[in-house]
């Protein structure tokens, strides 16, 4: 019984398994998380200024 490859070109030294090649995370290979971390800051100030509003309304 042989063993029946689909992608023979993707056989070398580096990819023994036969792997797919891995999808790039960003333009230049980096992961984008600056959108991200501009949404988390913005929210803990919201956060904080409901407390304190809630603070100064309610005292």
């Amino acid at each position: 019984m042989s063993e029946k490859n689909e992608h023979p070109e993707a056989i070398n030294e580096d990819n023994p398994m036969g792997h797919p090649e891995e999808q790039p995370t960003g333009t230049d290979g980096t992961p984008k998380f600056g959108r991200l971390l501009i949404v988390l800051i913005l929210m803990v100030i919201l956060i904080g200024f409901i407390t304190f509003a809630s603070e100064w309304l309610y005292s």
